[in-house]
């Protein structure tokens, strides 16, 4: 029963991080980058193009395109993977349509302010470069939260997160790869020019920096060392949250008694309440806790490195 509980608090708490994360997404693409007519890449890179070409809504070319790159997420990814991708795609799909009715609205409250040829307000007014820096920090701490609680924005997301699925290279090398031929065709279009598909690149490149960070920050591990007389109870209390626990024999060597030692490698978010445990078990353990550089097996992080083939 604690298991599930504890299961169904981690999905319910993943939901509200991806929503919060579209948002941010939303925010930067929608408030940032569109009234400068800045492509920021992906698929909504490829809405923006369609948007600065023909005025057809960004969100509605999101999620034409998905549609059929979710068919691909489901046959490698799982089912478990693309529920919340087909979630993020509709949350998605909303959010760029609501932020630029808003941005819309808000242009037309304030007329003092500079208007882009689809009517969007340029709310840092005539710095476009500083829009790019913003937005792009803003997209990729969104992406972040996104891929940390396991979901995805879709489009090249989705090829990312296979890509990262099977060999060792990061989200935000595979997502820049594809994003450079969205944000070079960008200088293509006339009344966008050079300048704008720069400030893409820029975007592109702190984006995807952004997002390693979020994402390794959010993935550091700690392991510990734990001592204590009801080191059964502890075990108990830590494997029932489905995070493995190992018991190691030792000796004190200034008493030469026996004493049970339990080695746990954990989340670093995951710490908090190891401590809990450990506290109402046995106040007097001793504790030993360090962070760790890599943590590969079942639980954690996949092994991506190839093995040579052997006669």
């Amino acid at each position: 029963m604690t298991t599930i509980k504890t299961n169904y608090f981690q999905e319910v708490r993943d939901y509200i991080s991806i929503t919060f994360g579209l948002f941010m997404y939303a925010t930067g693409v929608t408030c940032f980058h569109l009234p400068y007519q800045i492509t920021s890449g992906g698929v909504a890179g490829i809405g923006a193009l369609l948007f600065y070409g023909f005025n057809f809504p960004q969100a509605y070319t999101f999620f034409i395109i998905n549609i059929f790159l979710l068919i691909l997420a489901i046959k490698v990814l799982g089912w478990r993977f693309c529920i919340k991708t087909i979630y993020a795609v509709i949350t998605l799909t909303i959010l760029l349509e609501v932020m630029r009715l808003a941005m819309l609205s808000y242009g037309a409250a304030h007329n003092e302010l500079v208007l882009s040829p689809q009517g969007l307000p340029q709310i840092v007014k005539d710095d476009a470069f500083m829009s790019s820096i913003l937005g792009a920090a803003i997209e990729g701490i969104g992406l972040g939260i996104v891929f940390l609680n396991n979901g995805s924005t879709g489009g090249t997301d989705i090829i990312a997160a296979i890509v990262n699925k099977y060999r060792d290279i990061t989200l935000g090398q595979v997502i820049m790869f594809f994003d450079i031929l969205i944000i070079t065709s960008s200088g293509l279009l006339p009344g966008v020019g050079i300048p704008q598909m720069l400030y893409g690149y820029c975007t592109l490149f702190v984006a995807s920096f952004v997002l390693d960070y979020v994402v390794d920050r959010g993935r550091q591990s700690v392991q510990f060392f734990i001592f204590s007389r009801k080191y059964d109870e502890i075990a108990d209390a830590i494997t029932s949250t489905g995070r493995g626990v190992t018991v190691l024999s030792g000796e004190g060597w200034y008493t030469h008694t026996e004493r049970k030692v339990l080695v746990v490698l954990a989340k670093k978010r995951e710490s908090t309440n190891i401590f809990r445990f450990i506290k109402s078990v046995d106040p007097q353990a001793f504790v030993s806790q360090s962070k760790v550089i890599g943590v590969f097996g079942q639980g954690f992080d996949v092994i991506k490195a190839k093995a040579k083939k052997t006669e």
